[in-house]
């Protein structure tokens, strides 16, 4: 069976590696890069130090609206689905990548498999959001990280089937996690000590780009009485020199540029909290037992909100330093699975019947 894979992100690139290895072992796989975003780490500390294959095909289609570069991945894929003639196309996630990739497989009539299916924060003015829904509608495998993302998919009717294998990023935590938790040289270039900071991610379009918001979120990350790290996203460095906030935040918040993906587990595991507007980091954070503060009024990982883990606070100063002063659970559970959804992800895209028909029909 031939498998093309498209990502686009440095978190997709990760996902990516919790199944690709062991999917080659049993079946033939072109890895696509999109390049909806560029990160040199993919090509050193991934690849060489994590064993996660370089991808066979680049094709640099980044920047621009979300839009623009939706149809630039359409126009770029077509061609290549009638020259790599795969059996099935599988995507992760939520990204433009994501939707180009599952749009691009169903109109060429290549079934497609949804890694992290069923996911929904039912705000539909987030892109992510349209993103996974339109791509779980279109897909004919879906395959679920939690019980919460199975129930989504039996409300909405998808045609698809529907199957729950855990969430690869638990395979990936388990791989990296341990390995960061011994890793002082984040903390010291940072200037912390373990369990002595909050660390901190905002990059949501829906926080930094409307600036009333964004002084919002700078007031809140100024009042936060422990010391802030915050890996400043480019997109957010940029908003924040726009509107003349950088320097007032530097004033209080140790900024620093954005960090690979190893640095950045260090800093997460070793911090008392996060404070964080990213879906894949309120994920982190629990995987780590780390207590998340997000600062939306949505999350599609209601896990672990409902743990109490996660606590949704918007851009409320208040709530935010109310949630940073609780005591986290004593119980955590397993609700992404235990570390083998990648196998799980493999044996079912290996037993699946639209996939025996088409290995049945191979020369």
């Amino acid at each position: 069976m031939r498998v093309l894979t498209v990502i686009g992100n440095r978190p997709q690139f990760v996902k990516a590696g919790a199944v690709s290895t062991r999917l080659r072992e049993v079946h033939e796989e072109v890895l696509v890069h999109t390049g909806q975003h560029y990160d040199d780490e993919l090509s050193t500390v991934f690849v060489g130090e994590l064993g996660i294959p370089a991808p066979e095909v680049q094709l640099e289609l980044g920047s621009g609206s979300n839009t623009e570069q939706t149809a630039r991945m359409l126009a770029a894929l077509g061609p290549l689905l009638d020259e790599q003639r795969p059996d099935v196309v599988l995507v992760y996630g939520d990204t433009n990548s994501t939707l180009a990739g599952g749009l691009a497989g169903a109109q060429a009539g290549i079934p497609v498999t949804h890694v992290e299916a069923g996911m929904r924060s039912f705000d539909r003015r987030m892109p992510e959001e349209l993103n996974r829904v339109l791509t779980d509608h279109l897909s004919s495998l879906l395959l679920a990280p939690s019980t919460s993302a199975v129930e989504n998919l039996r409300r909405e009717a998808a045609t698809g089937a529907v199957e729950l294998v855990g969430d690869v990023m638990v395979d990936v935590a388990l791989l990296v996690q341990p390995r960061a938790r011994r890793d002082d040289a984040p903390l010291r270039a940072a200037g912390v000590d373990a369990g002595e900071y909050v660390v901190a991610t905002a990059h949501r379009a829906g926080n930094v780009d409307e600036p009333r918001r964004l002084e919002e979120l700078v007031e809140l990350l100024l009042a936060v009485p422990d010391t802030v790290v915050l890996p400043l996203h480019p997109r957010t460095r940029a908003r924040l020199e726009a509107a003349g906030l950088l320097d007032r935040l530097a004033a209080g918040v140790r900024l620093l540029p954005p960090v690979g993906y190893l640095a950045f587990t260090a800093l997460l595991t070793r911090a008392r909290a996060v404070l964080t507007d990213s879906g894949g980091v309120q994920k982190e954070a629990y995987l780590a037992g780390v207590p998340c503060v997000t600062l939306r009024d949505t999350t599609e990982w209601v896990e672990t909100v409902r743990h109490g883990w996660n606590m949704l606070v918007d851009l409320d100063r208040e709530a935010a330093l109310a949630a940073l002063g609780r005591t986290p659970p004593v119980q955590r559970p397993a609700l992404y699975g235990e570390g083998d959804a990648g196998t799980r992800v493999v044996e079912a895209l290996t037993r699946h019947p639209f996939l025996r028909a088409a290995r049945s029909a191979s020369p």
